[in-house]
């Protein structure tokens, strides 16, 4: 059986190097503490750090909405002028000093807070894969206990390979992901669907998409792998000091019949998008290092007009991010 890309990237080397399984579960620990648990056994506990999408940068920009926007959400962030956003690009994994052209650095992730006119904010999470490998907070912690318990010199089947047998998508998401010649040149997903509601309570599930303006340009393995240890995080800022990077912000509208609460599943491509405006990213911030360390992006931080679906890796998500941040600001 062929492991998945994606199940290497969880590996990320040190987990290769796991031969044993981890320690029994607690009976009071909670799932969202029992993923992060995994997470540190496979990448390594590096403090300050989270604990996956360790390495990132930090940038600034904005966001101008269209005029469809308006139409089919009453949200803020559609009714006005363009507002601030803080970027944080990042590189899969726990492990801060994965080179950012290795396979395992993928799904390379892109999380967003806007800074709306009413002075909240509303963030967005997306990363560079089609699809998730998993439709549940269990099942993810359970993909990553699989992949920490097949060491090299484990029995075969391993539990990965058991695990993948059952859960096609963990086999097949992590080959949607490749590494690009800029983080300003990837095309981000949203893999969980979120709920547009429009001034008279029409409610239309949809999926966000970020589109580069230039074009998505993806390097052959081979290549990526030769790059610069650090070059995706080198590149952006230079980049954008020259000419902002723009992405096209897209909306894929659900039909009837399309679910809303399984990640595992992509609705078809001839599904209608809506252009929602354009993300400018302009600068990084001078201190990138220090300022990721009181970002928390939470998928749930939205606004009146955009709502949480049905789908349970929403809330798995909201819970392992505040368990990693938690820890990380001890």
């Amino acid at each position: 059986m062929v492991v998945s890309r994606y199940g290497r990237a969880l590996a990320a080397g040190v987990a290769l190097a796991l031969v044993c399984g981890l320690p029994a579960r607690a009976q009071d620990s909670s799932t969202a503490e029992q993923t992060i648990d995994v997470m540190n056994k496979l990448f390594g506990k590096h403090p300050g750090k989270r604990a996956n999408h360790a390495k990132g940068v930090v940038a600034e920009g904005s966001f101008t909405p269209s005029a469809d926007a308006a139409k089919i959400s009453k949200a803020s962030l559609f009714a006005g002028p363009e507002v601030p956003v803080t970027i944080r690009f990042s590189d899969a994994t726990g492990v801060p000093t994965i080179a950012d052209g290795a396979a395992n650095a993928n799904p390379h992730g892109m999380s967003l807070k806007f800074k709306l006119s009413d002075g909240a904010d509303m963030d967005v999470v997306v990363n560079s894969l089609a699809y998730f490998p998993v439709a549940t907070g269990e099942e993810f912690r359970d993909l990553l206990t699989a992949v920490s318990q097949s060491g090299p010199d484990a029995q075969k089947p391993t539990a990965l390979e058991r695990f993948v047998a059952t859960h096609p998508a963990a086999a097949t998401a992590g080959s949607t992901a490749k590494t690009p010649s800029s983080f300003a040149r990837q095309i981000y997903n949203g893999v969980n669907a979120f709920i547009f509601v429009d001034k008279d309570g029409k409610r239309q599930p949809f999926r966000f998409r970020f589109v580069p303006v230039q074009g998505e340009e993806i390097l052959p393995a081979p290549e990526a792998a030769k790059r610069e240890p650090n070059y995706l995080m080198d590149e952006i800022g230079p980049r954008v000091a020259k000419e902002p990077a723009k992405f096209r912000v897209l909306a894929q509208l659900a039909e009837a019949g399309d679910p809303t609460n399984d990640a595992t599943k992509p609705w078809p491509e001839s599904r209608k998008t809506v252009d929602l405006g354009t993300l400018t990213v302009t600068k990084v911030v001078p201190d990138s290092a220090e300022a990721e360390k009181a970002l928390l992006f939470m998928p749930n931080a939205l606004t009146d007009g955009i709502e949480v679906s049905d789908d349970p890796l929403i809330d798995a998500r909201v819970q392992a991010y505040a368990v990693s941040f938690g820890r990380r600001a001890q």
